[in-house]
């Protein structure tokens, strides 16, 4: 049958690959809380480290950060969005605020963030190293294909792996800058910094991934095989019940 002869809404190679490159991207931004989840972790740390520099009062910084933070929780949840999205943010800043409140130092509102970021760093790698890459673990159900990538859809686990490897590379550059300014700067110079460094590694790592998922095969969708072998087993109990006198 000729190309003229195939039903008109049969998709195109070109009209697949775009439609698995924009299934990409929106599992992506859902599970990274999109351009507004970026923003919402950084200027937190922004407002701190902006009220810090000019009234050098820590309860005054953390009080701001935090309650900017509960706005921008309360209007996630006012939008009905994902309640990870909306709480995850809050509790990251209460924990820092808390912490420089009750230490002193201003630079400790930054370091639960900045410990959270090299421990995920090294579990992206280590679980890339072991064949399970952390990716694949987060993303799996968001592309409703769970765990088999592992065994049956290796290039999809070779693509996870390298984004996994993509992600833990780039956090851990960005603590081998920060730790230092921890250690040895002022409170100053490691917010501005950290506020600088928030935004463009997350794009760069979301990209990455992109470009790794938009390559890879398309993902097994295990619930909808589930389904239709439910229903075939259905059928068939139905169709052996007719028979049966």
């Amino acid at each position: 049958m000729s190309s003229l002869d195939e039903p008109m809404d049969r998709p195109t190679g070109k009209h697949r690959d775009d439609g698995s490159r924009s299934a990409t991207e929106a599992a992506l931004f859902e599970a990274f809380g999109g351009v507004r989840g970026m923003v919402e972790t950084t200027v937190p740390g922004l407002v701190f480290v902006a009220v810090f520099t000019v009234n050098r009062n820590i309860h005054t910084a953390a009080i701001a950060a935090l309650a900017l933070s509960l706005v921008l929780g309360a209007a996630r949840l006012l939008r009905k969005d994902t309640l990870k999205h909306a709480f995850g943010g809050v509790f990251g800043v209460a924990f820092g605020a808390v912490f420089a409140m009750m230490s002193g130092d201003a630079k400790n509102f930054y370091l639960p963030g900045m410990l959270y970021s090299l421990g995920l760093a090294v579990a992206y790698i280590v679980t890339a190293m072991l064949g399970v890459p952390l990716l694949g673990l987060i993303l799996g159900p968001v592309f409703k294909e769970n765990l088999s990538w592992r065994t049956r859809n290796p290039g999809r686990k070779k693509a996870y792996t390298k984004a996994s490897w993509a992600w833990g590379l780039i956090l851990l550059a960005k603590s081998a800058v920060l730790f230092p300014l921890y250690w040895w700067g002022d409170a100053t110079q490691l917010g501005w910094v950290k506020v600088a460094l928030g935004i463009p590694p997350m794009l760069l790592s979301v990209y990455l991934t992109w470009i790794f998922l938009a390559k890879a095969p398309p993902p097994i969708d295990v619930f909808a095989e589930q389904e239709a072998a439910e229903a075939a087993e259905r059928e068939a109990k139905a169709a052996a019940d007719k028979v049966t006198p």
